[in-house]
């Protein structure tokens, strides 16, 4: 195969990839959300000259030899752009074969259990138990996240109290039959931590997302050592050593890639690969209705050792203004909780022409 050109469609907050083979084949991805407009700069400047023209077969010797070339940049723009660029290689031979992408990972459309995923602090407890309640009823959801701490907070939470108050809160709302998750976001340090970790345990919570400050592994792993319940982590981590190091380590009890921050679908295959080795699961970040999520369900749809349930934000329109008008049709309809992954050739999902239209587009091609 051979790219002959790369497309994108960007603002701000995301941007779309297209790339035509040297036989008019095209397949459609997305680079990382935020910034989109600078990482689709990248992706022309910095990664389009080493792909375009080029004869490959093997996704991850492409990327890899863009790292290299480009080793002075190491990074997350890096790696938010060649999930662009992986994503729509994807999606082009999913479409040349006739399959989605699921099936080319080895696995099968299908359903897929979710859990609300709560992207709010300003919120009081009690407005948050309502709100999950009404989900619950709505769509069938039986997990719920929600967050505690403030985001990098050094352990001042978002108002005083809030943490102590929203953990019974919401678990005297839904009662015993959900799953209940957390996501501190770094916000706390180790001690404080394992204080809360006790709260969370009393509660029946079954999932302490990113207690510590993300970077800061053997602060993670003093809670992982500390508590029974279980410590997950991963979202920021865009770089395969690291990854390495973090498993390695045991940091974590469950490792959460994110696909368009680590680089791609090939990329994140390999880190969920080492995760297996090593019996940890794998619950991805997928914390927005752009395509991350879509790539997220047909990803855990295939891989052995995937998590219980896939992250599916539950924020409209008020937090994720972005997120409105991408699609012809939504892939993201949810019923008795689940989502499903279609037997649509590639990622089954069609960018609306009107979107694409209004966007800041650039374009890279063989001369």
């Amino acid at each position: 195969m051979k790219i002959k050109r790369i497309e994108t469609f960007a603002n701000q907050f995301v941007g779309f990839v297209r790339i035509t083979a040297e036989d008019g084949a095209q397949g459609i991805g997305q680079v990382s959300t935020y910034n989109s407009d600078i990482t689709s700069a990248v992706l022309h400047r910095q990664v389009a000259p080493y792909v375009l023209g080029v004869e490959f077969d093997d996704i991850d010797a492409l990327t890899d030899r863009v790292i290299e070339r480009e080793h002075k940049f190491p990074g997350s723009y890096m790696k938010r752009a060649l999930g662009g660029l992986d994503t729509a290689i994807w999606d082009l031979r999913g479409k040349v074969a006739g399959l989605p992408v699921v099936s080319l990972l080895g696995g099968t459309p299908g359903k897929l259990r979710t859990y609300a995923s709560s992207m709010k602090r300003d919120i009081t407890p009690a407005e948050e138990a309502e709100r999950f309640r009404c989900l619950r009823d709505q769509f069938g959801f039986d997990a719920f996240k929600f967050r505690i701490a403030a985001e990098y907070g050094h352990d001042v939470d978002e108002w005083e109290g809030r943490t102590e108050e929203i953990v019974p809160t919401i678990r005297k709302a839904l009662g015993d039959e959900v799953s209940l998750l957390v996501d501190a976001n770094s916000g706390f340090s180790p001690r404080r931590a394992i204080e809360v970790g006790k709260l969370l345990k009393d509660n029946g919570i079954e999932h302490f997302e990113e207690p510590c400050l993300y970077w800061e592994l053997e602060q993670t792993k003093q809670v992982t050592d500390a508590l029974d319940i279980a410590v997950t982590g991963g979202e920021q981590d865009c770089e395969i050593p690291t990854w390495r190091h973090m498993i390695e380590m045991r940091a974590v009890d469950i490792v959460q890639p994110d696909i368009l921050y680590l680089g791609g679908i090939s990329r994140t295959l390999r880190v969920c690969n080492m995760a297996r080795a090593a019996g940890l699961p794998v619950t991805p970040h997928s914390a927005n209705l752009g395509l991350v999520t879509l790539f997220t369900m047909h990803l855990l749809r295939a891989i052995e050792g995937a998590g219980k349930y896939l992250e599916f934000s539950i924020e409209g329109p008020d937090y994720y203004p972005w997120q409105e008008g991408l699609f012809v049709k939504s892939p993201y309809t949810v019923e008795d909780g689940m989502v499903t992954v279609s037997d649509e050739p590639g990622w089954g999902v069609e960018i609306d022409p009107e979107w694409l239209a209004k966007s800041s587009y650039q374009i890279s091609e063989v001369e």
